[in-house]
């Protein structure tokens, strides 16, 4: 292990070595660090998230930033199986991880399922409806946000889709990527904690779930490839044009897509063309999900994008790779990405996350790695 400092050269030029040599411990200003790289905490103290208590200090005319933190989970299913083994308490899979969840200022997920099943399956067995007694267990786990931009939360219908609506606003819970028309879909979502403004948009490139049209209930659609395809290049434009709008009022935007072939660590090339129109718009953050097991991250612009986290809860036993997945422990400095850090977990025989370290969790973040671009490839 090679350790370079400021003492020697420009902090750009110690964190170019860092991201290029896995081997290479850079000491520069907090300030100076970004997502692109991963930071150590010391006795126990993060420099980002808790920069004033971190024990490496050095004067500094900057004044303190304004810290944010927001967890991001993956595919939450709590319905077929999962709402079968709890029907007593149908919230309990989030009981386990929720302080930590609960813990970010920020909480957000997507929701992929209905809370009502007042209607005919329109996917047969892989039809999902939960049960809307898992509003209190959501809001004890901090959820302040879920996208139903998804392929499963018109599982039942337009009335139970819009029963789904309803209920999770008499819980004050935020959705995002679904609505009553396609207005209300597109409507993106603004948190503000402590003057810092998030904004948040959802899409859904998917299908199943009808899209929102000027009189029908549903999601924000892009279609794009496997499922949808071709990358429509027309809601491309509209959903950039709808980032712009949000980025000129808010500190930070977060994009989260549902989007990719299933069972793959291998993200699709439009994907990647999205991603990068978003980012070109304003996107701060793209954050995926659908293939049930994780993908990479990579760089789009300024953008970090992390193509996949997996199954959070599911009843995916069938395969070892639908039982792991992450969640991204996120911190903003002044609406600033400074860092997008993986949590690896396992879902276990009554479908509830547990976190995971070891040989397991390192062999679920170099899957991570191993599909990652740029300064994120292992």
């Amino acid at each position: 292990m090679r350790v370079l400092s400021t003492e020697d050269r420009r902090a750009s030029e110690v964190l170019r070595e860092v991201r290029g040599n896995r081997n290479v411990l850079g000491v520069v200003p907090a300030d100076a660090v970004d997502a692109r790289v991963r930071v150590l905490t010391v006795d126990g103290r993060h420099p980002l998230r808790d920069p004033e208590r971190y024990p490496l200090r050095i004067r500094s005319v900057r004044p303190v930033p304004e810290v944010t933190t927001i967890t991001a989970v993956g595919d939450i299913m709590l319905g077929r199986r999962v709402g079968d083994r709890h029907r007593a308490t149908p919230g309990a899979p989030l009981a386990p991880l929720g302080k930590r969840l609960a813990g970010a200022e920020i909480t957000v997920g997507n929701f992929e399922s209905t809370l009502s099943a007042a209607g005919s399956p329109t996917q047969g067995g892989d039809s999902f409806a939960a049960s809307p007694r898992v509003r209190p267990a959501l809001r004890a786990a901090g959820f302040d946000l879920l996208s139903l931009a998804n392929n499963h939360v018109g599982d039942y219908g337009d009335r139970a889709l819009r029963q789904t609506l309803d209920r999770f606003d008499s819980a004050r819970i935020e959705t995002v990527g679904a609505g009553r028309t396609l207005d209300a879909a597109r409507r993106p979502v603004i948190i503000e904690r402590d003057s810092v403004r998030v904004g948040f948009l959802a899409v859904d490139s998917i299908g199943e779930t009808p899209s929102a049209t000027g009189t029908r209930a549903g999601t924000n659609r892009l279609n794009m490839p496997p499922r949808t395809g071709p990358l429509n290049r027309s809601q491309l434009r509209r959903i950039a044009s709808d980032i712009r709008a949000l980025d000129r009022r808010v500190d930070s935007v977060v994009v989260l897509t549902h989007w990719g072939t299933q069972y793959t660590h291998r993200p699709e090339p439009s994907q990647r063309t999205a991603a990068r129109a978003f980012a070109d718009a304003g996107a701060d953050l793209v954050i995926g999900g659908h293939p049930h097991w994780v993908q990479g991250y990579e760089m789009a612009g300024s953008a970090v994008v992390v193509h996949s986290l997996g199954n959070f809860i599911f009843d995916m036993d069938f395969q070892t790779k639908t039982r792991e997945g992450i969640f991204l422990e996120i911190v903003l400095w002044d609406g600033a990405v400074k860092a997008v850090e993986p949590v690896p977990y396992v879902i276990d025989g009554a479908f509830t996350p547990r976190l995971v370290r070891g040989d397991r969790g390192r062999g679920i973040l170099n899957d991570v790695w191993r599909s990652s671009r740029g300064p994120f490839a292992q």
